[in-house]
């Protein structure tokens, strides 16, 4: 870190909702890189947690620029406001629940500089239980876009990932490390705020192939995610998140496909919820007394909450996106 006089060549951008703990895990990673050849800022966007933390944090680490948002109002938007305060060169988004090291960042910021035509770069990812998450990730389309079909699709598809030793070329990266220049991220016009949760790194890496930039994993390096964060603490937030995924679904279908092949992909995918969760409902309801099995219910009414919401409003966007009613 240097002074905030001098030239900035990365801001990492990392967007908090109530996961203080695995945020000051992180904060305490950064702080121990050390003979770094780069200069950095930290900024941590709260989306608005309201538990008391901020301030604690804020005093806690004082090197560290802490923003509060106006609201829950979704990573996409948390990431795009940290962006705005923003003065690096290149932009390293961080979820809270990774740990970083000095070699992974050197390694992905001389990359960059040497790609251009590069304009996301991640790199390996270690779960805390060991191994590694995938870093070979396809865009969705009519068939992928499905659990099953994505499993038979990948088990008889002869489409290689372009790779070497170093690099992996993939379709997409996740969320949870995302650097990009700042000139790729106003090319792209950052993320996208039509999602409130999932899918919007999968957008993002979409938007950079489709101005003819490239999506890279380096397999030299890694960093540690511990996956989870604030996303999976009871019924309440599963019940959530599980029907933003769906959500986002629908979101990135109208995004990105076209024609047949977008009305046939809506069409399954509403089915394919309201038909499955019903069944799982009504299995939830006779075994209610299992807090699992609970979920079942809630999710159902969730979903189809959600779809009256969308034949209403005439729209696709989740009543929780930042574009909704814009």
């Amino acid at each position: 870190m240097i002074s905030s006089t001098s030239k900035i060549d990365i801001s990492i951008i990392i967007v908090n909702y109530k996961s203080w703990k695995h945020l000051r895990n992180c904060l305490n990673s950064l702080k121990n890189l050390n003979d770094l050849s780069f200069s950095y800022e930290t900024i941590v966007v709260d989306n608005y947690s309201d538990d008391g933390n901020f301030e604690k944090f804020t005093k806690e680490f004082s090197s560290v620029q802490f923003v509060l948002n106006s609201g829950n109002n979704g990573f996409a938007n948390g990431c795009n406001f940290g962006a705005s305060k923003a003065t690096g060169d290149y932009f390293l988004f961080l979820n809270p629940d990774t740990l970083v090291n000095d070699k992974a960042l050197e390694e992905i910021l001389s990359f960059a500089k040497l790609n251009r035509n590069v304009g996301v770069t991640s790199c390996l990812q270690k779960k805390k239980t060991g191994g590694y998450e995938k870093s070979n990730r396809i865009f969705p389309n009519l068939v992928t876009l499905f659990g099953l079909t994505r499993a038979i699709y990948k088990l008889f598809s002869k489409k290689l990932p372009e790779s070497n030793n170093q690099v992996l070329y993939t379709d997409w990266v996740s969320g949870s490390l995302v650097f990009i220049s700042k000139e790729w991220f106003a090319q792209i016009n950052g993320w996208n705020e039509d999602y409130w949760m999932y899918y919007e790194d999968i957008d993002l890496s979409k938007k950079v192939q489709k101005s003819n930039g490239k999506v890279a994993v380096l397999k030299s390096v890694e960093i540690i995610h511990n996956h989870g964060g604030a996303s999976r603490l009871n019924i309440k937030t599963s019940t959530i998140t599980k029907t933003e995924v769906q959500i986002s679904k629908h979101i990135y279908i109208q995004n990105h496909f076209k024609g047949v092949e977008r009305i046939l992909s809506h069409f399954i995918l509403f089915k394919v919820n309201v038909f499955f969760k019903l069944l799982l409902a009504i299995l939830g309801v006779l075994l209610f007394f299992i807090p699992k099995m609970q979920l079942n219910v809630y999710l159902f009414t969730r979903i189809i909450s959600y779809y009256s919401h969308c034949l209403k409003n005439r729209t696709w966007l989740s009543k929780n996106s930042m574009n909704f009613n814009k």
